[in-house]
């Protein structure tokens, strides 16, 4: 997920799948990225030039979220999405902004700090963990996060459990093809990919919300 601007946020490698799923081929390799420069990816990801593709208010609108949710951003990076989503659950909903670099975690706390969104909750997740509440999550996002994620059968069949009934999870990634922002065509996964390994891991597609020109968005339930 990197490119002229892009999300990589949760700092973790791609999926050798399990038989029964394609298995992840040296061209669906992602590199691994430092992200200890905080200022350095704050210029990438918070790029307000960003807006124009990320659409990010209409990605909140798409997820249809209401006062009072608890929404988890997987791999919220320097907290691109935060104060949107804030707005969204309003103070009686909680943000939870996750990412694997610590760094980037006390990011997200001075900027939670600093933008006054209370509800904006920054954890720091493990490799295989996003250290989320059990039950405790209406939606979790994956912005242009699904493909660095170890393991992905497994990760998705476990983020169940923190999810409350109902619960969903919006994954959005890249289209694979050539693009003007974005990363290589050799670290991006098809959405045809994306929705055979959440079946595979238990998912069903509820929807598809056709408002990015770069990216899918799906929107996933338990089976």
């Amino acid at each position: 997920m990197r490119g002229v601007i892009w999300r990589g946020h949760l700092l973790i490698a791609l999926l050798v799948l399990s038989a029964g799923v394609a298995a992840a081929g040296p061209h669906d390799a992602t590199a691994r990225h430092s992200f200890d420069d905080v200022d350095h990816w704050s210029a990438v990801f918070d790029d307000p030039k960003r807006d124009a593709w990320q659409k990010p208010d209409e990605i909140v609108k798409a997820l249809g979220l209401r006062p009072g949710m608890a929404v988890a951003d997987l791999g919220a990076g320097t907290g691109y999405m935060s104060r949107r989503l804030s707005e969204a659950v309003g103070p009686r909903g909680t943000v939870f902004a996750v990412d694997l670099e610590p760094n980037l975690v006390a990011r997200l706390r001075e900027r939670a700090e600093g933008e006054r969104t209370a509800n904006v909750v920054p954890v720091l997740a493990s490799r295989d963990n996003p250290r989320l509440p059990a039950g405790g999550v209406d939606l979790v996002l994956v912005l242009d996060t699904y493909h660095h994620i170890d393991d992905r059968l497994r990760y998705f069949r476990d983020l169940s459990a923190v999810l409350r009934p109902g619960g969903r999870v919006a994954v959005i990634d890249w289209h694979k093809r050539p693009l003007p922002v974005g990363p290589d065509l050799n670290h991006k996964i098809s959405r045809e990919q994306v929705t055979s390994e959440m079946t595979a891991a238990g998912w069903a597609l509820d929807s598809e919300p056709d408002v990015l020109p770069y990216q899918y968005l799906l929107i996933f339930r338990r089976k």
